[in-house]
């Protein structure tokens, strides 16, 4: 396994369980991938270096089967889950309960509840299906259909559905975690499913930081025989040690680069033709006090979407899709703190953010995100005791998945969402017998829910079956 990120060491998990003795090669000295954490700012106050709510981790078909608890996994919800203000004071609040949601949103509660109740209800039958690659024989086809009806609708076109701004800004918010301009078919279904598992499970942090994530696949792979080496970073082919599985957690263009000639033409061609797509800029603030919002709910919510209006919302993203910086990009703030006050030391809070820019963007976009966050909460600048950021070039070094800072690794565009870095019915084989991809890239896509590792790992051990005559076998190095 190359790649001790979640995809990676969930499919390093997946292989083990299955009999196989694995070793995973992480080029970092610290594994985790883009689910870390640490001390950023001042001793004991605890960041999240990347990836920081995790509804969908919570309900991920492999993780959630795993007993993380056994090695120290918490997970803490905070008193509302996500709020979306407004410039006149009012926000759309998100709850995990639908009801309490669509109570707070007048006109626009029953549309609310007609979107997301029943898909909250059955998002464990949804997920089976949506966290698995598009061409699969349903396990639930109506709840499917059901979900995926609206799904296919481009963010802006299902945002008609709401006549009130609170309701269409809380939508476009989450959708706007696509990285997508939201008049782009499927943008919807970003929403849609991120706002089914947040009703179903809350958006939810790990206590401690998101590295409790990582930590605690490594020390369940450790009790599965697995080994796990650190400063191994693989350059090429020749450096990889034999093996009747390699598994590769990342980016398709530095598959390409490591496998070389051993690839397909066709695979080698897709693979370096994969697209990124936009990033992020990222700056974490130490808060005395906490953030002083304007609007009352945000004090209290684990995330605050910070976009203004639904069009506010499009058109930033429009302007960051198109390579150019908007004057008022979409910025998300976490407060992880107000579920874990571990993070905290004393009244200096953790405060997480970061803004959608264009890829590969140079330039500092560090007062434009404070001055966001100021928009919707007069007096921050004065409570600000330290920062650190984080640049599209810092993500990048920090993880060679987030290429030009697209942390998503990979734009999420019809193609590319629906199938990964090429069309195929086989989106993690790699052409090259032995070898696959399991990293964001393929489907399901981002997200620390491992099911790319996972999925990768059954494909791996259906192919390895196939070849053994069905025998059960164990991988060797």
């Amino acid at each position: 396994m190359v790649g001790a990120g979640p995809n990676g060491l969930a499919a390093a998990v997946g292989l083990a369980r299955a009999g196989l003795r694995v070793t995973v090669l992480e080029a970092a000295d610290e594994i985790g991938g883009g689910a870390r954490s640490g001390e950023a700012i001042l001793p004991g106050l605890l960041h999240d270096h990347c990836s920081a709510v995790h509804l969908i981790t919570v309900g991920s078909p492999f993780l959630s089967d795993l007993g993380l608890d056994r090695y120290g996994l918490r997970w803490r919800l905070p008193e509302i889950d996500c709020v979306h203000p407004l410039d006149d004071g009012t926000a759309g609040v998100l709850h995990r309960s639908v009801d309490a949601t669509a109570a707070g949103l007048g006109e626009d509660g029953q549309r609310w509840r007609r979107l997301f109740a029943a898909p909250a209800v059955g998002y464990e039958e949804l997920a089976a299906d949506i966290m698995r690659p598009l061409l699969h024989l349903p396990r639930h086809p109506l709840r499917l259909a059901r979900f995926g009806a609206p799904a296919v609708l481009p963010a802006a076109v299902l945002a008609r559905a709401f006549t009130g701004e609170r309701a269409r800004a809380l939508f476009g918010g989450v959708a706007a975690h696509a990285f997508r301009p939201l008049d782009r078919p499927l943008t919807a279904s970003i929403g849609l499913g991120i706002l089914a598992a947040g009703h179903r499970y809350g958006w939810a942090v790990a206590e401690g930081g998101s590295g409790s994530i990582t930590r605690a696949l490594a020390a369940l792979l450790a009790d599965l025989g697995g080994t796990v080496e650190t400063g191994r970073r693989i350059r090429s082919a020749a450096e990889l040690p034999p093996a009747d599985i390699t598994m590769l957690d990342l980016a398709p263009g530095a598959v390409a680069d490591i496998l070389g000639d051993r690839l397909p033409p066709r695979v080698a061609r897709a693979y370096r033709r994969f697209r990124h797509g936009p990033g992020a800029f990222k700056v974490d603030f130490a808060v005395a006090g906490g953030v002083p919002w304007t609007a009352e709910p945000a004090r209290r919510a684990g995330v605050v979407h910070l976009g203004g209006t639904f069009e506010e919302v499009a058109a930033a993203e429009r302007e960051v899709s198109a390579g150019r910086m908007p004057q008022r990009p979409f910025v998300l703030v976490g407060q992880q703190y107000l579920a874990d006050p571990q993070r905290s030391v004393g009244d200096v809070h953790p405060v997480w953010s970061y803004a959608h820019v264009p890829h590969g963007y140079d330039g500092d976009a560090t007062e434009t995100i404070t001055s966001r966050i100021e928009r919707f909460a007069p007096g921050f600048r004065d409570r600000i005791v330290g920062r650190s950021v984080r640049t599209t070039a810092g993500f990048a070094a920090d993880n060679p998945n987030f290429v030009g800072g697209d942390i998503m690794t990979g734009a999420k565009d019809l193609p590319q969402l629906l199938f990964g870095p090429r069309v195929t019915l086989r989106p993690y084989a790699t052409g090259v017998p032995g070898h696959y991809l399991c990293s964001a890239a393929t489907p399901p896509g981002p997200g620390v829910h491992g099911m790319c590792g996972a999925n990768a790992a059954e494909a791996a051990l259906r192919d390895l079956g196939g070849s053994r005559g069905g025998r059960g076998s164990r991988a060797t190095r």
